[in-house]
This record gives structure tokens, C-alpha cells and sequence, in this order.
């Protein structure tokens, strides 16, 4: 998923997009109410692209997470954030069974659940789209460019 420039900021309910730099803080807009304000830089701000999940090989970006969930719920919410505790460790092994059981606490799970919730309801999971595709596209430009260039060639 695509996690540019949203936010978490600590001891603040709800993720923030990032509007602009200011000179001591940063500009940003919650997601669900709209209202912007300033984030100090004693706040502690995150961004949503930099955080990973401690994983028992290698670290997994939040993205690629929240890519799985989508797989798994077809689209759909995933389990509600305020579920039993025991419940949120088994469904986030089925998304994720891998995952570091020492390192990824219960609350790390239910924030997982909640940014995806929220990012569901507010339709802002966009998927990556992968390079090849991007590289498929501009293989055609490049060959109506060769056709061209040969065609002055042999007209001239």
C-alpha cells in the first residue's frame, strides 16, 4: 500500500496527512475530521512508510503488511481493533504467521487493525503499483520512437 505522507502522531487518536513544513513544526490535516494543525517537533511523528514489523528473517514495511490484509479480507475491514487480545494474535498470525511473537506486542496488533480500519473507511488504500508495469509502458515509446526515426532515414 501506498503510505506516503500519512502520519502517526503520539498521544494523538487517528493518523494525520502531512500538508507542509513550517519553521519549527509541520502542517497536518486529520484524516477523518479535516482539522489541521501544527505538530511540534517534540511531538513524536511517524510516518506510516517507515514503520515495519519485526518478523523472525527479515523486517516488514507496514505497506506490504496492509497489502496481506487486503488479500486475506477480499477487500474488505479488518477485525475490529477492540477485539479480545488472544483473538488479535490469532488473526494477525493468520495475515502474518512469521511474525515476531516476543517483539510484536497485542497493542502493536490492535494499532495495525485500527490504521487499517481507518484507511479502509476513508477509501486511502491505494495498492503499489508494481515496476514492471511502468517499465512495460514506456518499452512502446520508445519503439514508435525507433519507427520514426527510421522512417526519416529512409524518406531522406
Amino acid at each position: 500500500m501506498v503510505l506516503k505522507d500519512i502520519l502517526a502522531i503520539s498521544g494523538e487518536p487517528g493518523l494525520f496527512r502531512f500538508i507542509a513544513q513550517g519553521k519549527n513544526a509541520i502542517i497536518v490535516e486529520h484524516l477523518a475530521t479535516k482539522k489541521r494543525s501544527s505538530a511540534y517537533a517534540s511531538a513524536k511523528v511517524s510516518s506510516l512508510e517507515d514503520i515495519a514489523i519485526f518478523t523472525d528473517n527479515e523486517d516488514m514495511p507496514l505497506g506490504k503488511v496492509f497489502d496481506l490484509i487486503y488479500e486475506k479480507e477480499n477487500g474488505g475491514a479488518a477485525v475490529d481493533s477492540k477485539t479480545d487480545g488472544l483473538k488479535l494474535k490469532v488473526w494477525f498470525e493468520g495475515i502474518l504467521p512469521d511474525y515476531s511473537k516476543e517483539k510484536v506486542y497485542t497493542s502493536d496488533i490492535k494499532k495495525v487493525a485500527l490504521w487499517y480500519n481507518t484507511l479502509h473507511n476513508l477509501n486511502l488504500l491505494v495498492k503499489e503499483e508494481p515496476e514492471a508495469v511502468v517499465d512495460s509502458e514506456a518499452a512502446p515509446a520508445t519503439e514508435k520512437k525507433k519507427k520514426k526515426s527510421s522512417q526519416k532515414t529512409e524518406s531522406e
